[in-house]
């Protein structure tokens, strides 16, 4: 073999060992190990979460008409979000129930899918109450109410009597500015189930356009006064996009008790999705802020009626 021939072997052989020569990098390997045991890691964990998720969600429940208690709210379901879970775990690397992320599901059947009934209450598992505020009467009484709403941050929903507002206007917009909402309480306080259906018409009719001049605002919701009602009121309401609100839970501050008999009856009858009547008279006057630390202390929310009647938990 000529000399150029046996430096071209050696050539070629050498470009050939080149090309097929294994990288042998400890620290790559290294590097490569640990991302695949991170893999794992994350697929062990996001799995385990994944495997786990249905022991910790809970279905909707649709709103229904309750034999005793008419129109029920319905509740969102709870839905274990994976990825956001994951998130929240993988620092540790372990699967933590406290750490678990919810997504809310909407049942398909709403409160407002239902008609011709009125509303007592709120969903019989959520942890609110709310406090509804007849108003005809007492305006000297509800400065005092207000100052203790806001001070203890709680929002009230006050069902005001059309004759009513026209003469205390500048007290229906302090309790519309305050944040609380404004309901109707029809116009001079007339029990309404002896009504010819006119009549229930304009009651309403006529104190939401009050309320609306005042506020700005439509009231949604119609308590009837002394709730006295039948079908035809409710149908009437209905007919004017609005829901009819009764109670659960009377305080009987109309009949002057001391607060002590009012926080006491309150506690003996405070129930999950409770509603709470009360009038602005001294005794809720003087008892307010008893009556919201008890609510408070029974482990209870308080929201406005709305808020009671939504589906959220």
């Amino acid at each position: 073999m000529g000399y150029r021939k046996y430096v071209n072997l050696c050539v070629f052989l050498l470009i050939l060992a080149t090309a097929f020569q294994v990288d042998y990098n400890p620290f790559t390997i290294n590097l490569a190990t640990m991302g695949s045991q991170v893999i794992n890691q994350k697929d062990a964990l996001y799995q385990e979460i994944e495997e786990k998720k249905e022991l910790f969600s809970e279905k909707p429940q649709d709103a229904y008409i309750d034999r005793v208690w008419k129109k029920t709210a319905g509740r969102n379901g709870l839905e274990v979000n994976v990825e956001k879970s994951y998130e929240k775990m993988k620092e540790a690397g372990t699967f933590d129930e406290s750490k678990l992320v919810f997504d809310q599901i909407s049942p398909e059947i709403g409160l407002m899918d239902l008609t011709g009934s009125p509303i007592y209450r709120g969903h019989p598992e959520k942890d609110m109450v709310a406090l509804l505020i007849n108003v005809s009467w007492g305006e000297e009484h509800i400065p005092e109410m207000l100052r203790i709403l806001k001070e203890n941050k709680v929002k009230a929903t006050f069902f005001i009597e059309g004759k009513w507002a026209q003469q205390n206007s500048e007290i229906v917009k302090m309790i519309d500015e305050q944040g609380h909402v404004i309901g109707n309480h029809a116009y001079n306080h007339p029990d309404m189930a002896r009504l010819s259906n006119q009549a229930m018409v304009e009651q309403i009719s006529q104190t939401n356009q009050i309320l609306t001049a005042i506020t700005g605002k439509k009231a949604e919701w119609f308590a009837p006064p002394s709730g006295s009602y039948n079908d035809q009121v409710v149908y009437s309401a209905t007919n004017l996009n609005m829901e009819t609100i009764l109670w659960t839970v009377d305080t009987i501050d109309w009949k002057n008790p001391s607060v002590s008999v009012m926080i006491n009856r309150v506690k003996e009858k405070i129930h999950p999705g409770a509603t709470i009547l009360m009038h602005p008279t001294p005794a809720t006057a003087n008892g307010l802020e008893q009556l919201i630390q008890l609510v408070r202390e029974s482990g209870y929310r308080l929201g406005t009626i709305d808020m009671l009647l939504s589906e959220e938990r």
